[in-house]
């Protein structure tokens, strides 16, 4: 999939995963979404259920590299050697989607002003347009509880989620 040099502690199927996770931090950073450090995206690796690739706590969308994605399991451990850490509230939302939905291979979660916007309204986005009807009865809404520090807070998550593509 790539010309980079794969480091030998990966499989195949891990370091394109990583390549990939990569190239989408950079995307979303390209395209402005990212919000300094706060947000996260996450991705399966591929042939485990319980465990995800994830940004490291502190760096920029824009600095991501595939070398420097942490990979966590569901628990909370970090199963690699890494000097770095995970952003809480970041362990605690994608984990809970990652335990409860296997189909979820990639995980994003962002405060772009659009979807800040449309997260603000009772009723979330309104099928208003042929483009919103795509999230037509395909959303789900979980109640702003503070920073998803709290690992209790991943059982709501996951019932508010449902069968759900977007939260």
């Amino acid at each position: 999939m790539t010309d980079y040099p794969k480091p030998e502690r990966y499989s195949d199927a891990e370091w394109d995963a990583r390549v990939s996770l990569a190239a989408a931090y950079r995307m979303v950073a390209r395209l402005g979404l990212d919000d300094l450090i706060y947000n996260h995206i996450s991705m399966r690796v591929p042939g485990t259920k319980d465990q995800f690739l994830i940004n490291p706590y502190g760096h920029l969308f824009s600095e991501i590299t595939a070398s420097s994605l942490v990979k966590i399991d569901t628990r909370g451990t970090i199963i690699e050697d890494t000097p770095h850490t995970v952003n809480v509230a970041a362990f605690v939302i994608h984990a809970a989607v990652h335990k409860s939905r296997e189909d979820a291979h990639c995980v994003l979660h962002t405060h772009s002003d659009a979807s800040t916007a449309v997260s603000g309204q009772p009723d979330g986005l309104l099928p208003l347009s042929q483009f919103a009807m795509r999230f037509y009865n395909r959303q789900g809404f979980h109640d702003y509880e503070g920073v998803a520090i709290d690992e209790a807070e991943q059982q709501r998550i996951i019932a508010h989620l449902g069968d759900n593509p977007v939260m």
